[in-house]
């Protein structure tokens, strides 16, 4: 007991103040041995964590080697490929001279999904966008490692840092779903 390579952690950031957050953040990257952290901190998991066990609720348990953000990207992907399966069992389903005479129709051909002029330019200024926010976040990062600001302002780096990150996850997933779409 008095050299532990097993830790248990519940919610271990709540109410931690940055300097001891980030005392603690130090250590745990340093530790020898096992970690099991029970958590809703996003960017504490992606810095600690490698392996993952996501509870889908009903008692349904994920076994996920990776950290949260990889886990969050495969559940995207997975999403996506599902879509079009779906889309391809329901294509499939049709009658081949239904959908030849659909896809024949002028009126109906504008209905295909294609990327609209909008569309189009809210991707490319998705790739903007995410990148902007990828740098803001990577600025932050900086800021707050470097932790020579007051408390306020460290307080409101990382508040902002979780906000950028969920920008960037919700911009990701747009820019996804409009990079499948046909030209």
């Amino acid at each position: 007991m008095k050299n532990p390579n097993f830790l248990i952690l519940d919610e271990p950031t709540n109410d931690l103040d940055l300097l001891t957050l980030q005392t603690l953040e130090e250590f745990l990257i340093h530790f020898k041995g096992c970690l099991v952290v029970v958590s809703h901190d996003r960017y504490f998991m992606d810095k600690l964590v490698d392996h993952l066990f996501v509870f889908e609720g009903d008692g349904e348990v994920k076994d996920f080697s990776g950290n949260y953000r990889e886990w969050r990207e495969q559940v995207t992907e997975d999403e996506l490929a599902l879509k079009k399966k779906q889309k391809q069992l329901l294509s499939d389903q049709k009658n081949e001279k239904n959908v030849e005479e659909i896809n024949s129709t002028p009126a109906n051909q504008s209905k295909l999904k294609k990327k609209s002029f909008k569309e189009k330019y809210e991707f490319e200024q998705l790739q903007n966008e995410i990148a902007h926010l990828e740098k803001e976040k990577q600025d932050l990062n900086e800021k707050l490692a470097a932790s020579k600001g007051s408390h306020d302002e460290i307080i409101d780096w990382s508040r902002r840092i979780g906000e950028v990150i969920s920008a960037i996850d919700e911009k990701e997933l747009r820019w996804l779903a409009l990079s499948e779409m046909p030209e």
